[in-house]
């Protein structure tokens, strides 16, 4: 796998934190408490994906409150940011990048990621259709657009170099251009010559009625996982059935969006209406209703129907090393973090312990 290669080149990994304060707000009591989260979300502005896939949808449909939850959310700046919030205190969940959580173990961090989110790897190259870039290797001496140096994107971009046998460091340089239009332009003005985004990202592009072409990922991109539950050992020792019955209702959610992703959306803009821009709702429905599907396919099984969903939340042990891999790779960490440090799937049972013919069906008959 040419994934093996060493980058000489790093990027900003999360700060050691020494020690962490007594658990937050959160109740950890039994299961007929409630409970108070603080979900951290990876990016700085609400659009629609997780937060709405899982958490708006929890809310709206009543899993949150079956499972006497009540979530508050805060934005961050990416995963990296995300896990620091989860690390401080300052939020008791995040989904962040399996990249952050590993670079926050190799700190001395005490993170552990407790369930899978995004399964199938969101990451693509674009450029314009009438690019002279046609294949990874084309990219030597090219500026990469990435949402900031700090995140997934600029993890994926080096990788990505990397893979086609460049040297990171010296072949490709990196430049932050942000997502939606910001970074349209960048493309279009020639500050960049290709974009290094999520799916979902680009499927906002497309929606404004921009044409992109992608370049393909190789198969070494096959099986490395992406955004992924994370939480402090304490809370994890102290909350292991709050965060059950979080984990139980996010994937509730979660199915209830692949099924009908359109009411999905509607319960999106019920909890944040800032994704609404000052329009209607059935002015902005059948984009942002794309927008979240794109992000959807990556979070649910690649083959099958909802009916035959299964696992929530599992990671195989064969995924974790080839995101370990990855990880090394595009410098986030230097070294192996062994698995029992990183990654905690005993509440998966009871995450999954839910029969999904009534969430199905709910979902069939919202408008």
């Amino acid at each position: 796998m040419r994934l093996s290669l060493r980058l000489g080149l790093g990027v900003a990994v999360l700060a050691a934190l020494s020690a962490c304060a007594d658990g937050p707000s959160s109740s950890g009591g039994g299961s007929g408490d409630r409970a108070t989260l603080r979900l951290a979300v990876p990016s700085a502005v609400v659009a629609p994906k997780e937060e709405v896939a899982t958490h708006a949808v929890g809310d709206a449909e009543g899993y949150l409150a079956e499972e006497k939850l009540k979530v508050d959310v805060i934005n961050t700046d990416g995963s990296v940011a995300a896990v620091q919030a989860v690390a401080s205190n300052s939020a008791d969940i995040a989904p962040a990048d399996a990249g952050a959580v590993l670079a926050a173990r190799e700190k001395g961090v005490p993170v552990k990621a407790i369930g899978g989110l995004v399964r199938n790897w969101p990451w693509r190259m674009a450029v314009r259709p009438g690019s002279e870039i046609r294949s990874p290797a084309d990219l030597k001496g090219k500026k990469i657009g990435v949402i900031s140096l700090a995140s997934g994107s600029a993890i994926y971009a080096r990788a990505y170099a990397s893979d086609a046998g460049l040297d990171a460091a010296k072949d490709v340089d990196l430049l932050p251009v942000g997502v939606g239009a910001q970074a349209l332009t960048a493309l279009e003005d020639g500050k960049v010559d290709v974009l290094a985004l999520y799916t979902q990202a680009y499927t906002t592009i497309e929606n404004a009625g921009t044409e992109l072409r992608y370049l393909d990922n190789s198969d070494a991109f096959d099986g490395i996982r992406s955004l992924t539950y994370a939480v402090t050992e304490k809370t994890l020792k102290a909350k292991k059935d709050v965060l059950t019955r979080y984990l139980r209702a996010s994937y509730k959610a979660l199915l209830f969006s692949a099924v009908n992703p359109e009411a999905a959306m509607r319960d999106g803009y019920q909890a944040f209406p800032q994704l609404l821009t000052g329009k209607k709702a059935d002015d902005r429905i059948a984009d942002d209703t794309r927008t979240l599907e794109a992000w959807i396919e990556t979070a649910v099984p690649a083959t099958g129907e909802p009916e035959n969903y299964e696992d929530w939340g599992a990671i195989s042990d064969v995924e974790w090393d080839k995101t370990v891999a990855y990880t090394r790779t595009a410098g986030q960490i230097t070294k192996d973090v062994p698995l029992p440090e990183l990654w905690d799937g005993s509440l998966l049972g009871g995450a999954n312990d839910f029969d999904p013919a009534p969430v199905i069906a709910k979902a069939k008959a919202a408008g």
